[in-house]
């Protein structure tokens, strides 16, 4: 027997699912996405500056090598095939597809023009054909970023980097060319606490600092001398290097460099102003109570022209998944007999690239416990004839390096690659290949 296994998703959870899946010679994988390029959001989620942590794709190439797994790219859940369909077609049907929308502000004034999810904003500058066609207008002065993760960094940092940082980068070409256009002059990343609770790791703060034509400043006297002394060890061996970068924007000031990036920590946004176009946002001071943040009554409003919001993800709804508070309805990776769930669908958009690795392989050892060597489910073959029936254009592995490979000829000098950002012209490279 075999047991056959669909991987709905084919970023680092559904890697990371297959690979300990494919290590037993009796399963067969197959990882279905959505778009004829894999590897979600190393792909369009990690900047693209950071060319050191998308290496790791080196990694699922191998897995997708193996020959008990198999690519099935541009195929839809929900538009090609449903979650009844696959359910009956395989042993067992693991959701891997993470979230795929913006978590809202929740003040008013968040539909106004200029107002961005960064879930939005990160794929457009990745080339993500979601969302090339948002064209955000970068002819501003002012812009706030909402959040104190490393993606508000992410967001903050493009927005003040120079065409010579991002020489070395996959910036799709239209985000690149908006963004070393813009006149921008000042970037504000509000927090809701203060900087010991941020969440920033520390390279992502080194690179604040290091900004060729921009400078981090912080309001001095929010920044501490040092952590709480009841803080957790771990936490705190985190912290400490963070802030230490902060502390050393003390006596920063605007002017005195082209850009500026502002760190405003204790600050809660409870209106966008504006008409139809954003002009600025109305945030309160806060402070923290039992390590929570309360507003105070005093009210600050910051002039700016493009907002974004980088307040968490949400996964989609998908009929036939059981959905509560943003993620797929699990426990411990079991959603029902046959189904299951890893990554971000599983536990929400948390931890690392690297934390869905042992995630997936609990929920890969869950399934391998429940159903033994399969029940004679028809897998691929089945899943084969339904898509040629409906007429879905599937892509394969072999298709994908293809349009590596045709992304990486066309760099432009010192470039990883040019990136094609429209699934029309990914299929064409796949038909001239």
């Amino acid at each position: 027997m075999t047991l056959q296994v669909a991987i709905i998703g084919a970023g680092p959870a559904g890697f990371y699912a297959a690979e300990a899946l494919a290590k037993e010679d009796f399963v067969q994988v197959d990882l279905i996405d959505r778009l004829p390029t894999p590897h979600g959001l190393i792909r369009s989620g990690v900047a693209p500056d950071h060319q050191t942590t998308k290496k790791v794709t080196k990694k699922y190439d191998q897995t997708a090598a193996r020959d008990n797994v198999r690519y099935v790219g541009n195929v839809a859940l929900g538009d090609h095939i449903s979650i009844p369909e696959l359910r009956e077609l395989y042993d067992a049907v693991i959701i891997a597809f993470g979230a795929e929308g913006d978590r809202p502000l929740g003040v008013p004034g968040e539909d106004k023009e200029g107002v961005y999810g960064s879930f939005a904003f990160v794929g457009w500058y990745n080339g993500h054909p979601d969302f090339t066609d948002l064209e955000p207008d970068l002819n501003i002065e002012s812009a706030v970023v909402i959040g104190n993760g490393n993606v508000a960094l992410d967001c903050a940092r493009l927005l003040v980097r120079t065409q010579n940082e991002m020489k070395l980068s996959d910036i799709a070409d239209q985000a690149g060319e908006a963004i070393y256009d813009s006149p921008v002059k000042d970037v504000y990343i509000l927090g809701r606490r203060g900087p010991v609770q941020a969440s920033f790791s520390i390279a992502e703060m080194r690179e604040m600092g290091e900004l060729e034509q921009g400078i981090s400043v912080v309001h001095d006297d929010q920044i501490p001398d040092e952590l709480p002394g009841d803080m957790d060890p771990k936490e705190a061996r985190s912290r400490k290097p963070v802030l230490e970068v902060l502390k050393s924007f003390k006596g920063n000031r605007s002017g005195q460099a082209d850009k500026t990036v502002h760190f405003e920590f204790y600050r809660r946004p409870v209106e966008i102003l504006g008409g139809d176009k954003v002009e600025g946002i109305r945030v309160e001071r806060t402070r923290l109570v039992d390590n929570r943040a309360i507003g105070t009554g005093e009210m600050i409003d910051i002039p700016c022209q493009l907002i974004i919001g980088c307040i968490g993800y949400v996964s989609r709804e998908v009929e036939g998944l059981p959905m509560k508070g943003g993620i797929v309805d699990n426990v411990e990776g079991r959603v029902d007999d046959g189904l299951y769930c890893v990554g971000w669908a599983k536990r929400g958009p948390t931890g690392t690239i690297g934390t869905n690795r042992p995630d997936a392989q609990d929920v890969a050892a869950r399934v391998l416990e429940d159903l033994g060597q399969g029940g004679g489910k028809s897998g691929g073959a089945g899943l084969d004839r339904l898509l040629a029936e409906r007429n879905v254009r599937v892509t394969t592995y072999d298709d994908w390096n293809a349009i590596d490979a045709a992304e990486i000829a066309r760099a432009k000098e010192g470039a990883p690659r040019r990136k094609f950002v429209t699934i029309p012209d990914m299929l064409a490279v796949v038909d001239e290949a």
